[in-house]
């Protein structure tokens, strides 16, 4: 299945939307393939890069936007509890930093389609 298949999934953001709202974060050639919206936070995923956008605070003004480069991407792992289970782990190490970037989903994202995106990147 390819990218395109994934846009009936809930918690993916069509394209568009994402580059609306975040299209001046793109630098020349860059493209914003897919977009999956986890809790407050955002992951965009482009033709060079996965942005992880994290919403902070109690009014969610107040934004970080982490930069990874598809080949920094050292591992990733997810982590479900259970087949019924309502959420789910995605860890992402970058480099050699010991720890990972954690994030923790519910149900409305699918954790494998959004682990195949992420395999599609940073495997080629």
């Amino acid at each position: 299945m390819g990218l395109s298949g994934i846009f009936g999934n809930a918690g993916v953001v069509e394209p568009e939307k994402l580059e609306s709202d975040y299209g001046q974060l793109m630098c020349d050639g860059e493209t914003i393939e897919i977009g999956f919206v986890v809790i407050r936070d955002t992951f965009i995923f482009t033709n060079k890069r996965l942005i992880v956008v994290d919403v902070q605070g109690v009014t969610g003004k107040k934004r970080s936007y982490l930069s990874i480069p598809y080949d920094k991407i050292s591992k990733y792992s997810i982590e479900t509890a259970g087949h019924f289970d309502l959420d789910a782990e995605l860890k992402i190490w970058i480099g050699s930093d010991p720890r990972p970037i954690e994030k923790t989903f519910n149900k409305k994202v699918d954790i494998y389609e959004l682990q195949k995106v992420l395999s599609t990147h940073v495997l080629g």
